[in-house]
């Protein structure tokens, strides 16, 4: 059984403010490109991924939206209760939305927020109960996916762990790959 853990950028750190972004479109393809070759070579079983807006609840939309085709899971996983509770009541409603869409949902916490302890230990469940990582991050360009890399690369010390990272220069090519596919349909 293959278990992908997937995260990335928050969708303010992408500058993406609205759903309608095309930015989101790109990012939504890399994700479904590299979950193809994953799931056609019978390397995946799994798509793991936490509740944060951008990349992580993207690729779990994407996942969801493989199952009709592949047998594939899709797991969100909280390092809280009630993750969601500060954000706007369209962000609330989204969330609530995929959160009955996965096949499974969980927190790492049984109680709402208290302190960064929760944070590592939700690192730590997703490192244990996982194959290996795809993060869409650029260490050229830190933001709050910089704690899960470094994590990563420390486990990587002690363990088989593969990591995949889709930096900006990967985006860029499939920005453009993605484009070149639009006018290829017509």
């Amino acid at each position: 059984m293959k278990r992908l853990w997937v995260s990335g950028y928050r969708s303010y750190e992408l500058g993406i403010f609205n759903q309608k972004d095309k930015k989101i479109e790109v990012i939504k393809y890399a994700l479904r490109k590299y979950f193809l070759q994953k799931l056609e070579s019978a390397d995946l079983d799994w798509i793991i991924s936490g509740p944060n807006l951008g990349v992580e609840q993207w690729a779990l939309e994407e996942g969801v939206s493989l199952r009709s085709d592949y047998s594939v899971h899709v797991s969100m996983i909280s390092p809280y209760l009630d993750f969601s509770k500060r954000w706007n009541e369209n962000n609330q409603l989204a969330f609530n939305k995929l959160k009955d869409k996965v096949d499974f949902f969980g927190a790492t916490s049984n109680s709402p927020y208290q302190n960064p302890g929760q944070l590592r230990n939700y690192q730590n469940f997703m490192l244990q109960h996982t194959d290996e990582a795809l993060l869409i991050y650029d260490p050229e360009h830190p933001g709050k996916t910089k704690y899960d890399y470094d994590l990563i690369k420390k486990f990587q010390d002690n363990h088989a762990y593969q990591l995949t990272l889709l930096d900006f220069y990967d985006l860029q090519d499939l920005a453009e790959e993605y484009e070149e596919s639009l006018h290829s349909d017509f």
